[in-house]
Parts: structure tokens; sequence; C-alpha cells
């Protein structure tokens, strides 16, 4: 590690990932550079075009777009280990995940990293050299060597995804900001509470709205202690986007998990806490817009002059950023994070439903209360998506649902999933396994720890959807009862790839047992008959491609 001062700030530069970095005076970690420069892979399409891979963008509208312009819908499910070891290991996850996803239709998965994992240090909760309230500084608990090793364990589950063509949205996650208050997160050392003692509820979700959590989050919102934790925590971004500049499987960065202050408890609080969760994201030096002014936002003189995005995008030129509401926005609450001048951007939300029958709010028996307030979260994130247009991303980001579920109710599952379809937006379902979850719903999983797959959840969750279309999509819709799926598109005849349909029929749930019969217009089946990946051609003439399919009888004829 070298040791330099800038300003009479304090930062660290160390070897590997954080070696080269510019140094920015107003921040104490400076930025990190980039290992590879732009990578042929994002300039490159991909040799299979039956297939999604390859760099993955969002130039501005609702959807994310192949080396080949094509238009994606992603599915996948999130698999996140919020204890230690922090992450996914050879015990934890293996190849027969990564095939067992792939054959359910999956082609993304919301990896989990923890900060904690990252830079755990060794300062304790409310330690002085953290938690005094000052100008911020290097506590030095940043460990390069930690840091590389365990993310040489998530290059190995990155891997395993690749190689059954899966991508990864890496994902920093947190619930309840650390394990003192029965979550996870943050390190110990980033724990600042003036001394309050947490009182914690016996409820994971019911801790956010104790005095001790409250306060260490706003400590770090406020950023106003003298371990510098918005400087740490955008200094081990930075590090890990550098790490995966180059990796043409990882889609791109989820920057914070479910973002919470006390203040969106309050009347006007979402309003003013999105305005500090958006200078988060951008810095003082390049704030973003005020939601629904468009004025210049004023970011607190304490925020790093680059922010969490800014550093990412600035460490690796290539991959997208996804980046989160408040978390009250995972029940329908308005949407205050306003336009940002980044070009790479991803509205990623949750939605979920806040009748609860068990011991956590995500532990559904019944949910009849649930369809208008999971309806009002997809229209406000619409809504926010289309409001946060700037001259990057005409139109808007990208969006994608990163979390949904988290139980075995069946209705309330079928309700989101076709609400998604209805909005053609991408999701991943919460989650995997259980992973000994500790702030997660008890039948959350998809998949046992033995490796059995829920055949309840299942049935909603394996179904036909265009995975990649040559052009814009305008409907998708699956019937579960009736087994058809339909699907029309504008074909954009400057796209060279086909559109590229997946048709569940050799996954362990056969939707189609006996094949299925496409009826098309505007477009040619160049696939092989009832093959798992229907995939259409465009006809040069046609304005508008219509699919339908429906399950072909029991000796395979339509």
């Amino acid at each position: 590690m070298h040791r330099y001062t800038v300003r009479r700030i304090t930062f660290w530069l160390g070897s590997g990932a954080l070696a080269g970095a510019s140094v920015l005076a107003m921040s104490p970690y400076g930025s990190v550079a980039p290992t590879g420069g732009t990578a042929s892979w994002c300039a490159v399409a991909p040799t299979a075009p039956d297939t999604v891979a390859g760099c993955v963008t969002a130039p501005g509208g609702p959807f994310l777009r192949d080396a080949y312009g094509r238009a994606l819908i992603l599915h996948g499910v999130n698999a996140v280990y919020k204890v230690p070891p922090y992450e996914l290991t050879a015990s934890t996850f293996s190849d027969t995940d990564a095939s067992k996803m792939a054959a359910l239709g999956f082609d993304v998965v919301r990896l989990g990293i923890v900060w904690k994992g990252l830079e755990p240090g060794s300062l304790p909760v409310n330690s002085a050299k953290t938690c005094t309230e000052g100008i911020a500084g290097d506590p030095g608990q940043y460990d390069q060597t930690t840091l590389t090793g365990y993310l040489a364990g998530i290059d190995r589950t990155v891997s395993l995804l690749a190689s059954h063509g899966i991508y990864a949205l890496v994902d920093m996650h947190q619930d309840v900001y650390n394990e003192y208050f029965a979550g996870e997160g943050a390190p110990d050392w980033a724990v600042c509470t003036n001394g309050i003692p947490p009182t914690n509820t016996g409820n994971w979700s019911g801790n956010y709205f104790t005095p001790a959590v409250g306060t260490a989050f706003e400590h770090f919102w406020n950023n106003d202690v003298a371990g510098g934790l918005q400087q740490n925590y955008d200094a081990v971004w930075a590090a890990v986007a550098s790490h995966f500049a180059d990796n043409p499987w990882v889609i791109g960065y989820d920057v914070f998990n479910e973002p919470f202050s006390s203040e969106i408890a309050t009347a006007v609080g979402n309003e003013a806490f999105d305005a500090k969760l958006e200078c988060f994201y951008t810095g003082t030096a390049t704030p973003g817009q005020v939601s629904g002014t468009g004025a210049p936002l004023v970011c607190p003189p304490t925020d790093p002059a680059q922010g969490a995005v800014a550093g990412i995008e600035k460490s690796d030129p290539n991959h997208l950023v996804f980046y989160e509401p408040d978390v009250a926005n995972d029940f329908g609450a308005v949407n205050w994070v306003g336009a940002m001048p980044f070009g790479r951007l991803v509205l990623d939300f949750h939605d979920y439903c806040l009748a609860s029958a068990g011991q956590a709010y995500y532990d559904f028996n019944s949910s009849p209360m649930c369809a208008d307030p999971e309806a009002v979260v997809m229209q406000q994130q619409q809504r926010a998506r289309a409001a946060a247009s700037t001259t990057q991303q005409p139109g808007g980001p990208g969006w994608f649902m990163s979390e949904f579920g988290s139980g075995e109710d069946s209705t309330d599952l079928s309700r989101v999933a076709n609400l998604a379809d209805e909005n053609l937006v991408g999701w991943s379902y919460w989650q995997w396994k259980q992973y000994h979850d500790p702030t997660g719903g008890s039948t959350e999983a998809l998949v046992s720890d033995a490796g059995v797959i829920d055949p309840i959840k299942a049935a909603v969750l394996v179904r036909p959807y265009a995975q990649a279309v040559a052009g814009t999509p305008t409907a998708m819709a699956w019937d579960a009862a009736a087994k058809t799926f339909t699907l029309t598109y504008a074909p954009d005849h400057t796209v060279v790839a086909p559109t590229v349909v997946f048709v569940p029929v050799d996954a362990f749930y056969d939707v189609f047992p006996h094949g299925y019969c496409p009826v098309v217009t505007g477009a040619t089946v160049s696939s092989a008959p009832s093959a798992d990946h229907l995939l259409l051609t465009n006809v040069a003439s046609a304005s508008q491609v219509t699919l339908h399919l429906s399950a072909a009888g029991p000796s395979g004829a339509c």
C-alpha cells in the first residue's frame, strides 16, 4: 500500500485492482482506472446470434440491448449469501446449480457481494477512529489481499454461470445495515450509532425503525464522520468494477440494495431522502436533477466529489450501473430520484406487498390485498424511468425488477410475473436457495438445500418469454391455464440476428411436454421444431411480427 495526502485528506492506493488510480483532490480515495481499457467484446457481436451473449447496453428507453441491437427481457434469480463468508463457495454453488438455472430458462443471476466481505477491517462498532464526527479520512481498514481473495470466489461463480450462458448482475447487498441489527452489509467499523445500543425486535424488518439503525444509516448518508463511510464504500466499488471491467458475462452492478433512511417514515421524507440518495450516486461534482422540476440538485458539501455511480463508470467503461430508489418504493411510494448525467444507467426496483402472514413482511400465505399495490409499483417506476431522460439516455434509462416473490403464494407470484410481462420488463426472483438468509422469508427458496426444485414456484416462474427481440417489443403474455404464449413486436430490419424466445420444453416442469405449435406472421421460424429456443427471422417487408404458441397434442401434432 502507498500513502498519499492531498489537501490534508489521506487516502490509499494499493496494488492490483487499485494500482494506477488517478487522483481527485476532493476524494480521499481518488478514482480507479479500468484494468484493460474498452474491451473488444463490447464492440463485437458474439458469434452465436441464437443465444443471448456479449456486451449489453442501455442506450435510452426501457429496453436493454445486446451487441446486435436486440431488445432484451432477462429472467433469472437472486443468489445472495448474507452470512460468512458473504459469498457463494464451491459447497454452496456448483455447476449443477448453474445447469439447473439454464434449464429453467434463466439467463441472469443477481449475484450478491457484501461490503463486510470485501473490506472487513478490524475496528469495532462505534470506533472513535471511524465515528468521530469530522472531515472524512481513512480509517485504515482496506486490505488488498482480502479484497483480491474475496473477488476470486466471485470470479469462480461468474465463470460457472457463464459456462451455461448466464449473466451475473453483481449486487452489493445489505439489509438493516449490519449484523449488529440482525442484518448484514456494512463492516463493523462502519457502524456509528452515537453509542445507542441496538433494540432488535425479533423481526429483522422491524429493526429498521429502531433508533440505533436510523442513526447508523444517517451517518452513512450524511457522510459526516472521520471514517469517510461513502468514500470507503465508493472506493471498494471502484475496485470491484475495475476487476470485472473486461468480463463479458458481468452485465453490470447494483450499487446499493434497498436504500433506507428513517426519514422515509415521515410525511415528506421520501423526497428529502431520495435527494440524499441521488447525491450519493452522483457526487457533488456531477449532480443530477431535482425530480419533477429538472433543477440542478444541490448536494451536501460532505459528500464525495465523485459519487458511487460516477466512480463505477470511471473504473469500468463497459458495464451497466443499476441504481435503486429508496426501499419504500418496493411497496408503491413515489420515486423521487431524478435524472442523473450518466450513460449506462438502469433503474432497478423491487415489487413486494406489505401484506404479511408470518415473521417477515415477505412470508405470504394469501395476499388478496396486494394486486393494486403491486401494480402501483410498476406504474411508479415506469413514470420515474421515463422522467429520468437525459442527453446520455434519451427516453430515460432502462429498467429491471431485481426482486419479487420471496414466498410460495403462487397467486402472488403469478400476478407480479404477469405484471412484468405486461410491462415488458425483465426480472430476477428472490431467491435461488435459502442460504441461511437472516433477513428473508422462510419460504423464499426456489430450490431446496438438497437441490430439489419447488414445483409450486417453478410452475409460475418457468414460462415462455422473449429473451432477445430483433426490434421493439409491444406486447408479451403467457396464459398458464390455456398454455398459450403471444408476442408482438415492431421489427428492426437493421438487426441481422434472429429473435430468440425461450420455450420450456426440456425443463423439469414441462410446459409443453409434447412440443408446441407456433403461428407466426411477419417472420419465419428458423429453429428446429419444438426447440427450447425458438428463433424468428424477420420478413423484410413486415411492419409487425406476431407469434402465437400453443401446446401440441400427445402425438406432437399441431
